[in-house]
């Protein structure tokens, strides 16, 4: 394990031990961080994030992307949308990513956050993959602005040109008036969502494998949460505290079945290893080590 991995566990142990949210800030035993911001800085990191310059073209939103509404301070990152002409566009927000910088297949992706509100407003937390391709997506938490009390979890798949996907909401309190931890775990058979570390959702269909790289952005306008209005209020502040990634062995109990038995799902298999489907010591298969020792060229 290197050292600034080492340095994070350190900080998650500090923040898993104390504080009225700990038990939510801390994963499930068995996960092991592998990245993380905490924004104790002055500035955005720019080695973990980019922020984009750009009037974005997709779903009819409204904003102009600039790097300008991304700011660090006091702890926090914030994402400020302002009712402000730019680049062709009546409002101004902001979005960072960490594509080319990070991406991970599978574990647990964490955000703590303060979401922005009124009509028009959509903050996100989600994945896009490695190559850029969409879809899939996965969505950690999405947010209407003038529906407060409801954070929806979402997988996309498909094609561009017929996507799919399935959606789960969860009705809880006022998402815009204090922080909140919102997570995924995924593994290569499913998805599960949590709000402040209880479970809300399992999407099975469609579960992408391949790498993503984690987004923040606020949206202002769009198909699916309509247009500023008069009840608009700006600017409107998407806050965040940190985010956290962990990782966890894939399938350590074997009960993922590979193909014909051949191997064990998530695992490379050398020598004489393979999966047991017929005496399996718990649950429906086990994995199977064996050596045969005669005193000469022994092998395992």
């Amino acid at each position: 394990m290197n050292k600034n991995v080492n340095q994070l566990l350190a900080v998650v142990g500090a923040v898993c031990s104390t504080g009225a949210n700990a038990l939510a800030a801390c994963p499930p035993q068995g996960w092991t961080m592998t990245w993380a911001d905490e924004f104790n800085g002055s500035a955005l990191d720019t080695t973990k994030w980019t922020a984009l310059n750009i009037a974005w073209p997709y779903n009819d939103e409204r904003q102009y992307y600039t790097p300008s509404a991304v700011t660090v301070a006091n702890g926090k990152l914030t994402i400020t949308s302002r009712r402000q002409n730019m680049g062709g566009r009546q409002y101004t927000s902001g979005r960072l990513e960490t594509g080319g910088k990070f991406s991970q297949a599978f574990g647990r992706f964490e955000v703590r956050a303060k979401l922005p509100k009124t009509q028009g407003i959509w903050p996100a937390h989600w994945l896009l993959p490695a190559s850029n391709a969409w879809p899939p997506e996965i969505d950690i938490m999405e947010f209407l602005g003038h529906d407060v009390d409801t954070v929806y979890f979402t997988n996309h798949w498909g094609t561009a040109a017929s996507p799919q996907h399935q959606t789960s909401q969860f009705n809880g309190p006022d998402f815009s008036a204090g922080f909140h931890n919102y997570a995924v775990e995924w593994f290569p058979d499913r998805m599960d969502f949590f709000v402040d570390g209880v479970k809300h959702a399992t999407h099975t269909s469609n579960v992408p494998q391949s790498p993503f790289f984690i987004i923040l952005n606020t949206a202002v306008g769009g198909f699916w949460p309509g247009y500023p209005d008069a009840t608009t209020v700006f600017p409107q502040l998407h806050e965040v505290e940190w985010v956290r990634v962990h990782r966890r062995l894939i399938n350590e109990s074997f009960e993922l079945a590979p193909p014909a038995f051949a191997t064990a799902h998530g695992w490379t298999r050398f020598g004489n290893a393979f999966v047991e489907p017929v005496q399996a010591r718990t649950g429906s298969r086990s994995g199977k080590l064996f050596g045969q020792f005669t005193g000469s060229e022994n092998f395992s």
